[in-house]
């Protein structure tokens, strides 16, 4: 039968600083991230749900919370769905005032096609598509949800929609709290994919 896995970027993180957080452990949703995934959570009760598969980051595992309350599922967490590596996690991210104005940092730069500053888009599709798969397995005749974060996401959809994989960081189409749809047919087989933003009123003003 015919399904859908809807990948889920978590909400709003607590973090002033701009520091680019990566797979750090302990960095917690804002109190607008939690107001996202509340609403993440009232979002999902439309959708008929047989699995809730969670990157293991303090931030993905919060925005799931909501969601597990709102269907008495339990959460299962895939270390396949966790942020992207890169070299740069941990130091100051911000536009003009970051990591990257030091030469330092040029020498990852060198192939933006892989990427050479982190783990290699090719690594992010393979076990991006695992777990997706993964999950429309555990969730039988029923939806699934995952939640990531993203860069995954974004490679993920790139891939599919068959789109180049080397691209402007900031032309993403994946906000915070954001869910990117991946549909399936009837035998099995990615058939499209939908994006939608049920927390769109509560993204900071650009």
């Amino acid at each position: 039968m015919s399904s859908t896995v809807h990948v889920v970027r978590h909400g709003e993180v607590e973090n002033p600083q701009k520091i680019l957080y990566g797979r750090q452990p302990g960095w917690r949703l804002s109190v607008r991230g939690q107001e996202m995934a509340s609403t993440l959570g009232e979002w999902s009760k439309s959708i008929n749900l047989g699995a809730l598969h969670v990157s293991p980051l303090q931030r993905a595992q919060e925005t799931a919370a909501p969601i597990s309350k709102a269907h008495s599922i339990d959460i299962h967490t895939d270390e396949r769905l966790i942020e992207a590596a890169n070299v740069f996690e941990g130091k100051p991210f911000g536009i003009g005032d970051g990591v990257l104005k030091h030469p330092s940092a040029w020498r990852h730069l060198y192939n933006p096609w892989k990427p050479s500053w982190g783990e290699p888009y090719e690594e992010q599709i393979n076990r991006m598509l695992a777990a997706i798969f993964d999950a429309k397995k555990a969730a039988g005749e029923k939806d699934a949800i995952v939640v990531s974060h993203q860069l995954p996401i974004w490679i993920l959809r790139s891939a599919i929609e068959g789109r180049r994989l080397l691209h402007d960081p900031r032309k993403r189409e994946c906000t915070l709290a954001s869910v990117t749809s991946i549909h399936f047919d009837d035998e099995g087989l990615i058939s499209g994919t939908s994006y939608s933003e049920p927390a769109a009123h509560l993204l900071p003003k650009k």
